[in-house]
């Protein structure tokens, strides 16, 4: 079933992903977006990747701090994701609810290839496996240079095993990220994440309008 695809008499809701290298801020925004939302009476579920289900919370633990083989990591990121579609993400779409999700496959081509290194072909093919017809409506991609995103993160708790990686993998992940931007245009926004709050939820604003 496609987006925007009526369910019954109910339409069926829009899902929207954040996305963004660590340390670009992206989560502080969330919470705006669900609420904006919420004030013109959506309903809002709030998610995240690695993670969105009991299961996924298990695997995203492993994922954050235990080291393993690329592949298997990629394995383990779609294997989160293909159980937090299905007991999060479709059906809160199929009820008409906005999904937001901090984090989807975007994240998987930015780490795991773009950083890591994973052939992109082998990315596409699991990304069709998992999700031959679900992509977001929206996808908000906050960028930093890789300098104020490292500042932020020095500030801030104790680092997972990504956060803790050097420049060279960051500038990797965020070239994959705006290469996706662009090959992507019709559902991503680039948020120029180092202005003010107030200027980022001004633009923020002005997008969701548009979408709703």
């Amino acid at each position: 079933m496609r987006q925007g695809q009526a369910v019954g008499s109910i339409l069926r809701g829009k899902f929207i992903t954040f996305e963004g290298i660590d340390g670009a801020g992206k989560s502080t925004h969330i919470g705006f977006v669900a609420d904006f939302l919420a004030a013109r009476g959506k309903t809002v579920v709030s998610s995240r990747e690695p993670g969105g289900t009991p299961l996924g919370e298990k695997l995203r633990e492993l994922l954050l701090h235990e080291k393993m083989h690329l592949e298997t990591e990629a394995l383990l990121m779609f294997a989160s994701r293909r159980e937090h579609i299905a007991q999060v993400i479709e059906p809160g779409l199929v009820r008409g609810d906005w999904v937001l999700s901090d984090r989807f496959t975007d994240a998987s081509f930015a780490y795991q290839s773009g950083g890591r290194g994973m052939d992109r072909g082998k990315m596409e093919a699991l990304e069709a496996w998992v999700h031959p017809q679900l992509q977001p409506d929206l996808t908000l991609l906050f960028d930093v240079p890789l300098e104020v995103a490292r500042e932020r993160l020095d500030a801030t708790r104790t680092l997972d095993k990504f956060e803790r990686e050097q420049t060279e993998f960051f500038e990797k992940c965020r070239g994959e990220y705006l290469r996706r931007a662009s090959q992507y245009p019709e559902r991503f926004v680039v948020i120029d994440s180092t202005r003010a709050i107030p200027a980022i939820q001004s633009q923020l604003s002005q997008v969701l309008e548009k979408l709703l």
